[in-house]
C-alpha cells in the first residue's frame, strides 16, 4: 500500500519513566516533556519507542511541532505494516455495521478510541469525510484514502482538514475532494427527520453526529412550548418539532440559520420559529418578558477550548443554565450539554446544581448521557470522553 514505504521505521524516540507509566495505564499520548530523545529525522511520521533502559515500547506516530509528541499505535516489537492499518480500519467500520444499517450518517473512525490516532472518518450516505489531525497521520493520508476506497467504495471522499488543531502540528488548514465527487448538499435521515448536510462548509465534518442519540432521546420528552438555544442548523429543534406545539430555535450565526431554514422546509414544518440572536442576551430578554417554556435545550459550542479558559467557561455554563431554569414552567424539561473536554462531568453536574439553587429551583436528573456510540470512549484516555448531556426535570 502506498504511504508505508515513505516511512523510515528506523527512527526512534526515547521516553521517560513517566511516559512509560502513561502507556501502561492505557493512555495513547506522550507529551514533549516526556520525550527524552527524539528521532534523528524531525520529519519522521512513525517512530520506534524505547524507554530509558533501551527496552522496546512499541511504535507511535510522531509530531515534531506538537505538544503531543507521540501518539501510540502499537505495542508490538515488529514495526506496523500496511496490513495493521487496513485491519484496524476494517474493524472500526465493522463495529458500526449495525448502526450504518439504521443511520445514513455516522462516525466510522474515532481516532484514538479506535486505535487509529488522530484519524477521523465520517460517513454521510455514499460519501466519506476524512480528517488527519496530526503530522504522522497526515503523512499516511494517501494510504488511508486508498484503503477506505477498497473497503467501502464510496461515491466521493472529502478532506476536511480546515481545523485549527492542525496548526499546532505545523500543518496547513486545507479541504478538498480526494476521490470521486461531492455534491453541494447530502440528504440524511436521523430517525424520521431529514437533514441537508453541507459537507464542504458545515461545522466539523458537516453535522454534529455525536449528539444524534441524545437528540432522539430528548425528543421523547418534548411537548408544548420549546426553546432551542444554539440551534446551529436546527438538529435538536426539528426533532422537538415532531412533538411540540411550537419551537423557537435560536443561533447567532446567520449562515447556520439559512441552513436551518432549508431543513425546516425539507420537513414541511410550520411550528418552528428561527431567530438570529445572541443566546445570553435573548435568555435575559425572555426572562424580563415573563416568557415560560415546557422545554429548554442548551447545546452550546465548547466554552473551554483549553484549561486556561475553564474558569470563564464555568461562568458561562452556569449563566445559561440558570437563565434556562428561570424560563421553565414547573415540571419543565431542561436538556443541557457541554462538549468542553476540560469541564469534566462531575464539574458540569455541580454547575447545574448551583444554577438550580440560584434559580430557586430543584432539578431531577432523568438521564445522564454522553456522545453517541459511534464516538466510543477509550478506557484510560479521558480525552475521548468530551460530551456530557443531562436531561432534567426542573421543579
Amino acid at each position: 500500500m502506498s504511504g508505508m514505504e515513505a516511512v523510515d521505521i528506523n527512527n526512534k524516540a526515547v521516553i521517560s519513566p513517566t511516559g512509560v507509566r502513561r502507556l501502561r495505564l492505557g493512555h495513547l499520548w506522550i507529551y514533549a516533556g516526556d520525550v527524552v530523545e527524539g528521532p534523528e529525522d524531525p520529519g519522521a511520521a512513525l517512530v520506534r519507542v524505547l524507554d530509558t533502559a533501551g527496552r522496546a515500547q512499541g511504535y507511535a506516530l510522531y509530531s515534531h511541532h506538537s505538544r503531543i509528541r507521540l501518539r501510540y499505535l502499537s505495542r508490538d516489537t515488529e514495526p506496523p505494516t500496511a496490513d495493521l492499518w487496513f485491519n484496524r480500519l476494517r474493524a472500526s467500520i465493522q463495529r458500526r455495521r449495525g448502526m450504518m444499517d439504521k443511520r445514513a450518517a455516522c462516525r466510522l473512525v474515532f481516532g484514538e478510541a479506535d486505535l487509529l490516532p488522530s484519524i477521523i472518518v465520517d460517513r454521510y450516505g455514499d460519501y466519506l469525510v476524512v480528517q488527519t489531525l496530526s503530522a504522522g497521520a497526515d503523512a499516511l493520508k494517501p494510504m488511508i484514502i486508498q484503503m477506505l476506497q477498497e473497503i467501502l467504495h464510496p461515491a466521493g471522499i472529502l478532506e476536511r482538514n480546515d481545523v485549527k488543531a492542525r496548526l499546532l502540528e505545523g500543518l496547513d488548514e486545507c479541504r478538498g475532494v480526494l476521490g470521486g465527487s461531492i455534491p453541494e448538499f447530502v440528504e440524511i435521515l436521523e430517525g424520521d427527520v431529514r437533514f441537508l448536510v453541507d459537507l464542504l462548509g458545515g461545522q466539523k465534518t458537516g453535522f454534529f453526529l455525536d449528539q444524534s442519540e441524545n437528540r432522539i432521546a430528548a425528543r421523547s420528552v418534548a411537548s408544548g412550548k420549546v426553546l432551542d438555544c444554539f440551534t446551529n442548523t436546527g438538529a435538536f429543534a426539528l426533532h422537538f418539532a415532531q412533538r411540540a406545539e411550537s419551537v423557537m430555535a435560536v443561533d447567532v450565526s446567520h449562515d447556520s440559520l439559512i441552513q436551518a431554514r432549508r431543513n425546516v422546509e425539507l420537513n414541511a414544518l410550520r411550528n418552528v420559529e428561527l431567530r438570529e440572536a445572541n443566546v445570553f442576551d435573548l435568555l435575559r430578554e425572555l426572562e424580563r418578558a415573563g416568557e415560560k417554556f415546557d422545554l429548554v435545550c442548551l447545546d452550546p459550542p465548547a466554552f473551554a477550548k483549553n484549561r486556561g479558559a475553564l474558569a470563564a467557561a464555568k461562568g458561562g455554563y452556569k449563566e445559561i443554565n440558570l437563565r434556562a431554569m428561570k424560563l421553565l414552567k414547573p415540571e419543565g424539561i431542561l436538556v443541557t450539554s457541554s462538549c468542553s473536554y476540560h469541564l469534566a462531568e462531575p464539574e458540569f453536574a455541580e454547575l447545574i446544581e448551583e444554577a438550580a439553587h440560584d434559580a430557586r429551583r430543584y432539578a431531577q436528573i432523568l438521564e445522564r448521557r454522553s456522545q453517541s456510540k459511534d464516538h466510543p470512549i477509550l478506557a484510560g484516555m479521558p480525552e475521548t470522553h468530551y460530551l456530557k448531556c443531562f436531561i432534567l426535570r426542573v421543579l
